[in-house]
């Protein structure tokens, strides 16, 4: 097999030890995380390990950052120009960052050098343009003879937990606003994928964000996580992964009442009735669920199929799912899907696939481990399944299909928003009232119509019961880490 050359600053990056980004400089442990490269198997690359110890330093330098740097107080236009700056050295190092997350991810160079890190540089970009745009009121008081005006102030020190399955463009999600609005950051990426994390720091830098506004601590979730979830020094923490842990970090934020945001787990139903335009439907739905290897918050992990179209939907899904291709992020020429993050993930995967047989349910295609090194599971789609199984339920965060049927609108909406989740649904309609009725009706923060996956920076994201709370994206990620103060004047 070929492999695309790995740029020279990229081997470099990861044949280096990479050190904790704290202050501005490089703190290195005496415990280190091996990096795996889930297309192999095997060790990536080096990169110490933060525990609370190297929390707390990091919490004081953004702390020092805050209350006697510059960031907070930088004349907004300046804050802007910083952060368009950093948008454009992450659009021309794209390549670079498209390497990492191919590595420690596994997912497609192309897909993470154009999509994932282009999109990051938007989102800064968009960010770039808000310092100046957040501004307070001048309210008209019932009280005679005083002044009353709001400011739209910092929130502090923000602590940033983000996940594996989008490693760069779910840190710009959180770090763009948090940066625009005036705050100082500790960032903890996966463990799993700290590399983009680790390179974006240094690029930070670079664009001339002032040292200690943004640290970055790789570490363990029950180790560095939980002491950053409860550090005092942190006043707002922003969390992106399992609901479980979201439960966990609640708990934590009740010692000093942090403010929160968390984007959670996700079992989103699509749903496609019996007008659809099934040209589009078809790879519309496949790609819900497959995008990103589903490996995803929002995959369309169940989907309601018309018993009027049933056949053609999956006999359409089968052929699309024979066809793609699945191999290395690296490797040539470039493939669909990659490999899913870990050894333990694929395990539980297919015990999830196992335990839908044991219920009841057939495997149409896929199910099994592909051959060779590496974490490798083709697409999977799974028949004959019912809400009761829990394969319908639970969040399986991996290239699996299921496939329900339904006959009745109600019923069907019934169903679809019986779940524990409520991050995003859609359906694929043309008939105009339904459409209308089942966008207010579906109970998700996103509803996606006739299409899936579309997101934007103005656009707010987020959900609703134990997908989280919070909205990222637009003015209402400004919103996030911001708090409004009342000023009287006599």
């Amino acid at each position: 097999m070929n492999m695309t050359p790995l740029l020279p600053e990229v081997a470099a990056f990861i044949e280096a030890k990479q050190a904790l980004r704290i202050g501005g400089k490089r703190c290195d442990t005496a415990q280190t995380l091996a990096v795996i490269n889930p297309s192999t198997g095997r060790p990536l690359a080096e990169v110490a390990r933060a525990g609370s110890p190297e929390i707390d330093l990091a919490v004081q330098a953004a702390t020092r950052a805050f209350q006697g740097g510059p960031w907070s107080r930088m004349m907004p236009h300046d804050r802007g120009r910083i952060l368009w700056r950093l948008a454009d050295l992450i659009e021309e190092r794209a390549p670079i960052f498209g390497q990492l997350d191919a590595l420690d991810n596994g997912k497609p160079y192309a897909t993470a050098r154009d999509v994932d890190a282009h999109w990051s540089a938007r989102h800064f970009r968009y960010f770039a343009g808000w310092p100046d745009k957040i501004e307070g009121a001048t309210i008209p008081v019932s009280t005679p003879d005083r002044l009353n005006y709001t400011r739209i102030e910092p929130v502090g020190v923000c602590g940033l937990i983000t996940p594996w399955n989008y490693p760069l463009l779910m840190a710009a999600w959180k770090l763009a606003p948090a940066l625009a609005a005036g705050n100082t950051i500790v960032l903890k990426p996966s463990e799993e994928t700290p590399l983009s994390a680790l390179y974006l720091a240094d690029l930070a830098l670079e664009a001339g964000l002032p040292e200690g506004v943004l640290n970055v601590v790789p570490g363990y979730g029950h180790d560095a996580g939980a002491a950053l979830a409860a550090h005092k020094g942190i006043a707002k923490i922003g969390f992106t992964g399992s609901t479980r842990t979201g439960r966990e970090i609640v708990k934590a934020s009740a010692g000093n009442l942090k403010k929160l945001s968390l984007e959670l787990g996700g079992k989103a139903a699509n749903i496609i009735f019996p007008d659809a335009n099934l040209s589009r439907a078809i790879p519309g739905a496949f790609w819900a669920n497959f995008g990103n290897n589903g490996q995803s918050c929002t995959a369309g992990a169940r989907l309601y199929v018309h018993d009027s179209v049933y056949d053609q939907v999956v006999d359409g899904l089968s052929a699309l799912a024979r066809e793609v291709s699945v191999g290395s992020g690296l490797e040539e020429p470039g493939h669909d899907l990659g490999p899913v993050i870990s050894e333990k993930q694929m395990n539980m995967i297919l015990g999830y696939v196992e335990t839908s047989q044991q219920q009841g349910a057939t495997i149409q295609i896929g199910g099994v481990r592909a051959p060779g090194e590496g974490w490798f599971i083709p697409p999977t789609l799974i028949t004959g399944v019912e809400d009761r199984m829990t394969i319908a339920r639970e969040e399986v965060f991996g290239p699996v299909l299921s496939i329900l049927t339904f006959t009745d609108d109600a019923d069907v909406l019934a169903r679809a928003n019986r779940s524990d989740y409520g991050l995003a649904a859609g359906l694929w309609s043309q008939d105009v009232t339904r459409v209308r009725r089942f966008a207010e009706a579906l109970q998700a923060g996103t509803v996606w119509v006739n299409c899936w996956g579309e997101t934007d920076a103005a656009s707010p994201f987020g959900g609703v019961k134990q997908s989280g709370y919070g909205r990222e994206m637009g003015k209402d990620a400004i919103a996030l880490y911001s708090q409004t103060k009342s000023v009287w004047v006599g």
